[in-house]
């Protein structure tokens, strides 16, 4: 069955390469969202897919990218919306270049 689900993950998981390990992770299930650096020193990651698939990038989650330190992962599950085509980082505006 087709879900969706947004995750939040803290802990020191900003520049540790967490959201390109996130991205190469969800594409590899077959996932469609995004995943973005949140002002609090979050990750959020709203996924869209296979709910079996979406359990697997959730438990990769927990663990992360070799610097990452995950303290914890919340899980909010929604009705599958089909908003996405891909999974993409989504970069803020203070990240971008000027």
């Amino acid at each position: 069955m087709k879900r969706r689900a947004v995750i939040k993950v803290y802990g020191e998981v900003q520049g540790v390469g967490y959201r390109s390990w996130t991205l190469r992770r969800a594409r590899k299930l077959g996932l469609t969202g995004f995943v973005r650096n949140e002002p609090d020193g979050s990750v959020l990651i709203v996924a869209e897919g296979e709910e079996e698939d979406i359990k697997k990038l959730i438990n990769e989650c927990r663990r992360g990218p070799p610097l990452a330190r995950v303290e914890r992962v919340e899980v909010e599950w929604q009705e599958f919306r089909g908003e996405y085509g891909d999974f993409e980082i989504e970069y803020r505006e203070y990240e971008l270049p000027r």
